[in-house]
């Protein structure tokens, strides 16, 4: 029928195709809060590239296309942060945030963090249950530099976990 979605390590080439993808996708998020200047929105194209050079970025794929978005790294605190997880919104609700999620923790595990970190708008109800499914758990809010009360939630990386290879 159709060609399948697959997750990988971002490359130079895809930040354009990141960032343009994350504005699409953060749209829905500032009609939430009545605000168009969240972070993801106006994040520059060099930012975004930056980030694919020195963090750990995986796309999803569908043929050439990026479908699909997340970063992570580990913060001085010793968590690995993870944020702008974006998937277009003709392909959300079939586990590809998910996937994802799971791309990006396994990978992080390898730079040894104890706990994975990430947070979303609080009346981002999809996000929140997303992110309740794959084990996280609400540690508390924060006020983001845009204005947005943000829920803050962590899971403890299982002890003895490493990362897998394909």
């Amino acid at each position: 029928m159709g060609m399948s979605v697959t997750i990988s390590a971002a490359a130079e080439q895809d930040a354009e195709q990141i960032f343009r993808l994350q504005y699409l996708c953060f749209q829905s998020e500032a009609a939430l809060y009545g605000n168009y200047r969240i972070a993801p929105l106006v994040q520059t194209l060099d930012s975004v590239r930056e980030e694919v050079a020195a963090h750990c970025v995986f796309v999803a794929r569908l043929g050439d296309e990026v479908v699909g978005s997340v970063r992570g790294r580990v913060a001085e605190d010793g968590a690995a942060v993870i944020g702008r997880l974006c998937v277009h919104p003709r392909l959300q609700g079939h586990g590809i945030g998910a996937r994802l999620l799971r791309a990006v923790e396994a990978a992080l595990v390898e730079l040894g963090p104890q706990r994975f970190r990430i947070s979303t708008g609080h009346r981002s109800e999809g996000n929140l249950r997303l992110y309740r499914r794959v084990g996280y758990e609400t540690i508390g809010t924060s006020q983001g530099e845009d204005g947005v009360q943000l829920i803050v939630l962590e899971k403890q990386v299982p002890a003895g976990t490493y990362a897998t290879t394909a």
